[in-house]
């Protein structure tokens, strides 16, 4: 088992940046890639940014590139997600998701969400206009 806890949601201004935090307790969380995932209200979860376990592969969503940064710290147990120039439309619930993998293979990342194990409860983001 590996529990995911969310932070650093809150209220930002469009054009803001916010830094999400996701900490990992339980099994070895250098035996799992990672993602975030978001979800507006009335809409689908959709896939945002995920991260190999040795953080050496990154993958984002088209629409997100050049504004979000993945990053990880294996030694903390925590995934970040560094968001800027935040607009409103950015606004949902972000979720951080664990996927189990093997070590032997460095760089595999997944954008879909039935791949991944876990999910943290989720951290509210709104952006005002």
């Amino acid at each position: 088992q590996v529990q995911l806890v969310e932070s650093g949601g809150g209220l930002v201004q469009a054009g803001g940046s916010l830094r999400l935090s996701c900490a990992a307790s339980g099994r070895t969380f250098s035996s799992y890639a990672m993602g975030w995932f978001r979800q507006a209200p009335g809409k689908e979860r959709e896939f945002v940014a995920a991260i190999s376990w040795s953080g050496g592969s990154t993958y984002y969503a088209d629409s997100l590139k050049g504004r979000f940064t993945i990053s990880r710290d294996n030694a903390k147990n925590t995934v970040y997600l560094q968001m800027n120039s935040l607009k409103p439309e950015d606004t949902a619930v972000y979720y951080c998701a664990a996927a189990g993998v093997s070590r032997s293979v460095t760089i595999v990342v997944f954008t879909t969400a039935r791949r991944y194990d876990y999910w943290g409860q989720g951290t509210q983001v709104t952006v005002s206009s």
